[in-house]
């Protein structure tokens, strides 16, 4: 089938509208979704993906309760929740091959995970600033890097920080320091797919784009990204749309109500999901696996920084005039 070529409106507000339109009326649908529905739990867990300030603070005499602070220095010195233990946002990833979000070597991940007092039997809260959209997407990515090593019972605060502070909860500006223990969690290898595992996979997997519309569509290119556009065959999910302005995550109907129309209802169903450098891939993959149970889904991490620095990967967009 030939690309159709579409005349883009010139106001960004038109084009954003224009694009939404697109996506919500079905006018672009890379995937149909199945008919019926199967698939099992996900991995048992004693604890919600998404938690509240309200359980948090239920959950604070837990002896296996973590909260993990990911705030920068000063934003943690100012005040966080306490017995919150700090470990910022860069401690949980790394740059590789000039790729900028990949996944820690397991031995220093696990050190990372020992030295906040986290083994594979904690129950973990991640706590970051409220932004939207870039600190939720953060956020979820620490969430994944703990379940990655091993820890089941990984949940992000929605509303996080600012939420607490809004209901003027209590706040400690003394630094928490945990008793280290040695994490022996084994990591999970087939969380996340390489460059050449998507290649294979084209055709026969559901490949999501998580990035906004005008991403998706190369009308933006993104700045790590050497060209605009998205790998053929991917429908575009933002993942952005599933949270609030006061960065709260919207209910899990909202969300299943968008994500089935995408990935189709078809739990066991293999997804690979990616965006430009990996933050709202993980903030994807979070949801979907944890949140609405899809049982397959697989993160490419080097997403578009990578494939479009490659220049026989093939990339799609829609032509404006």
């Amino acid at each position: 089938m030939k690309r159709k070529s579409i005349a883009f409106p010139a106001c960004s507000v038109g084009v954003s509208l224009f694009l939404m339109t697109l996506l919500a009326t079905g006018l672009v649908t890379p995937f149909a979704a199945p008919p019926g529905q199967k698939g099992v739990d996900a991995a048992v867990r004693s604890t919600p993906p998404v938690v509240t300030t309200d359980w948090l603070a239920q959950q604070q005499n837990d002896a296996a309760l973590v909260i993990v602070d990911i705030r920068s220095d000063k934003e943690y010195s100012a005040g966080h929740i306490p017995n919150a233990v700090h470990v910022p946002m860069p401690s949980w990833v790394v740059e590789r091959d000039g790729l900028l979000l990949e996944v820690p070597e397991d031995g220093s991940l696990l050190q990372t995970l020992g030295s906040a007092g986290i083994d594979q039997d904690s129950k973990v809260v991640v706590v970051n600033r409220a932004d939207h959209p870039y600190p939720l997407a953060d956020t979820a990515r620490v969430a994944d890097m703990l379940i990655y090593a091993g820890v089941a019972n990984a949940s992000v605060l929605s509303g996080g920080h600012d939420r607490w502070v809004r209901e003027k909860r209590p706040l400690s500006d003394a630094p928490f320091r945990p008793k280290p223990v040695t994490c022996k969690a084994r990591t999970n290898k087939g969380m996340f797919v390489s460059k050449a595992d998507v290649k294979a996979k084209m055709g026969k997997c559901r490949l999501v784009d998580a990035r906004t519309p005008d991403v998706y569509f190369g009308l933006v290119k993104e700045p790590f990204c050497a060209r605009a556009g998205h790998i053929p065959g991917a429908a575009c999910w933002p993942v952005p749309w599933m949270w609030t302005d006061e960065g709260e995550y919207k209910s899990s109907d909202d969300i299943r109500a968008t994500a089935s129309g995408v990935m189709g209802d078809d739990l066991d169903k293999e997804i690979i999901v990616y965006c430009g450098v990996g933050g709202y891939a993980a903030a994807a993959w979070f949801v979907l696996h944890e949140v609405l149970g899809y049982q397959h889904v697989k993160i490419y991490d080097g997403s578009a920084q990578e494939w479009t620095a490659d220049p026989k990967a093939p990339v799609s967009q829609y032509v404006w005039e």
